[in-house]
Formats: structure tokens, sequence, C-alpha cells
């Protein structure tokens, strides 16, 4: 397949974003660009919008999945260029669209495998930590028991084609945890005759600001405070009620159980103290991405006999993907290629793919298929 012919899938992908779990017209795009390279099993709707197309060869060998992801962000695009998003308020702002379509640009060459079996998986929902466990889950995945499972995510700041690898944790753990406080409003000149949440919630953004620091943790471990509500805007009403929202950051699971577990602990024994009710959820949740070292190994040497430079990473990312939840069941590695050390940063709004990436990407892949096969 032609290069120009990579760049004008991608650049239709970036026309027309689509948020998380609703990825309806972007997934009938993939589905209508495989047709030209039908797979053997063609699995639609898994986990929503999923989209799993697996290649086999009559010869045995091992099953090789390769994943990426089809949901844009609710970022407006403020590039000018040609091929910008036309859907207001929305753009494939972590690349989303170029990850595609190095997936979908796997296609002629998995069509007529010497041996073993292929599945490329396009997922739904990353970006809200939702789409791998969707997919999971589908008794349509059940079937699918790859031996390995490889992804890669483009990371600007580093030198373009350069690939980033890591063994254990790649990306970090996280979940959005949710605080709603409840008490009782009253007369602003009567506070005595209601149960204020003010000083409880302001003692609970202290508590979570100084969370890792109060405990011992093993690695690296963040708690953000990104929301708080107090009350209506009624001067005349002492708030009844209160929601503090936070972000929990760890590189390892075990310190995001025990951080929760603190978190949660804590949180009920202020609510006490003030005389409040409380309720906790969770949102966005992330499991750490863990890579297989064997898996590893493998990326290090496709790396090598491609002549791309390689990095071996000291620290994992702070940001999450799920793909972890996918490499929890079967080997795997998530690896990092290279956007360009001054290109804008994932989830800026002038962010925007590099089509320089699709071959990189596309020989990656190849490479590791071939080596496992």
């Amino acid at each position: 397949m032609d290069q120009q012919t990579l760049i004008n899938f991608r650049r239709t992908l970036h026309q027309y974003p689509e948020v998380a779990n609703e990825e309806y017209q972007t997934a009938q795009r993939v589905v209508d660009f495989l047709q030209e390279f039908p797979p053997h099993q063609l699995l639609e709707q898994v986990g929503g919008t999923g989209i799993i197309a697996t290649y086999e060869s009559d010869n045995p060998g091992k099953h090789i999945l390769i994943r990426c992801e089809l949901d844009a962000l609710p970022i407006a695009e403020i590039n000018d260029f040609a091929y910008k998003s036309t859907i207001a308020g929305k753009g494939h702002k972590c690349g989303h669209d170029g990850h595609m379509t190095m997936v979908a640009g796997l296609a002629p060459k998995v069509v007529d495998l010497p041996k073993g079996k292929v599945s490329l998986l396009f997922q739904p929902a990353e970006e809200t930590g939702e789409g791998a466990q969707q997919m999971l889950q589908d008794p349509q995945f059940a079937h699918i028991k790859p031996d390995y499972g490889f992804a890669l995510h483009n990371m600007p700041g580093y030198p373009l084609h350069e690939i980033l690898v890591k063994t254990e944790t790649f990306c970090a753990a996280s979940k959005g945890m949710i605080i709603q406080l409840k008490g009782k409003t009253s007369h602003a000149a009567e506070p005595q005759n209601g149960v204020s949440p003010a000083l409880a919630m302001a003692e609970i953004v202290q508590m979570l600001d100084g969370l890792p620091q109060a405990l011992d943790f093993e690695d690296f471990t963040l708690v953000t405070v990104v929301h708080a509500l107090l009350g209506e805007v009624a001067f005349g009403v002492a708030p009844g009620d209160a929601v503090v929202r936070a972000t929990l950051r760890t590189f390892a699971n075990a310190d995001m159980a025990k951080l929760t577990q603190a978190a949660e602990q804590q949180v009920q024994e202020i609510a006490q103290k003030y005389r409040l009710n409380v309720a906790i959820d969770y949102t966005e949740q992330f499991a750490a991405t863990v890579n297989d070292e064997e898996s590893v190994a493998v990326i290090q040497k496709v790396a090598a006999n491609n002549g791309f430079s390689v990095t071996v990473m000291e620290q994992p990312n702070k940001w999450s993907e799920d793909f972890g939840q996918f490499i929890e069941h079967f080997p795997g590695a998530l690896f990092g290629v290279g956007s360009g050390e001054n290109h804008p940063q994932l989830h800026n709004p002038d962010y925007d793919f590099p089509d320089e990436l699709l071959e990189t990407g596309i020989r990656m892949f190849w490479g590791i298929i071939e080596e496992l096969l």
C-alpha cells in the first residue's frame, strides 16, 4: 500500500473525530478500509464500537494481537490546515487517528500470513479508561485468546521515529475519585441550625493533597484535587452539600489499592467528625500498564533491525493507558514512538499526528509479528 493512501485515510479520520463510546462512523470507516484485504473473521460492535479483524494462516503458529484506539477528545482544534476537524469542540488530539492508520495499514501484510494468526483490534473509549474492559467483557472476545499483545503510543518531546521502551510499568495507574458530602442547609444568619460541609471539604482537600507524603508507598504516588464545589451561590443560605473530585495516580497497582483505601478511610473519618453523610464513587479507572520482559526484548530487537534508535526509559509515563487491562490476561507490551522533540504535546489544541510516523509504526508492528509467529 502506498504512503499517500495511508495519509489520506489518516486525515479523513482526523476530520471526523468521535469521542469515547460514540465512534460509530470511525468504526465504519475502518471496516470499509479493511474490505480490500478481507480478514478471515471480522467481529464488530465488540464492547460497543470495537472491531477485531483476524487473519489466519493454514499453518500453525502464534496468535499476535495488535491494538489501537478509535476515540478522539472533547478538545477544539485550533489548527487551520485543510483536513482540520469538522466537528465543533472535538479533535484527534492524542494521535489515535495515526494509531488506527498504522494498524489498518498492516492488513495488506497480514492478509497472506506464512503461519499463525494476527488479530487487529480497534478499541473504543481509551480516553475514559472504559474501552479495554468493555471489549474483554464482551463474549465475542472470549474466542480470541492471543499469545501476545502489542500497542504503541506516539510521544512528543522525543526525536522523531525514536522507539521508547521499558520493562515493568510503562504507564501509571489512575482513577477519578468523587466525594459527595451531605449535611443540612440553614439560613446564613443562623448557621448553627444546619450542618455545613465547608470545614470538612477544606480538611479533605488538604488531606488528599498530603496523603502521598503521609504514608509509605512503593513508588511514585500523586493525588491532584481537580474540582471542589460547596453549596450554591446564595448569600442567604449556609451550604448543606459539597463535592470534591480528585485524581489518584500511582506507578504500582499495589500502591493504588493502598492509596484508595487510605483516602476512603480518612474521608469517612472526617465526614463522621463533622456529622455528615458521605458517598464515594470512582470514574475513569486505569490499571498500570505493566510490560512483559520478553515482549520488550522483541520490540528492542525489531527496532534495531529496522535501524531505529531505542531509548530505555528510566521512569514510567505519568499518564495512563488502558492497554494494561489487556496484558493482564496475556503477555505483551506498550511502547512509545517519538513524534518530535518540539512537537505539540498530547491533548494540546494544536497537536496533530505526524504522518512521517505511519511507516515507522507499520514496520515495527510487522517486525514484531514476523519475530513471534
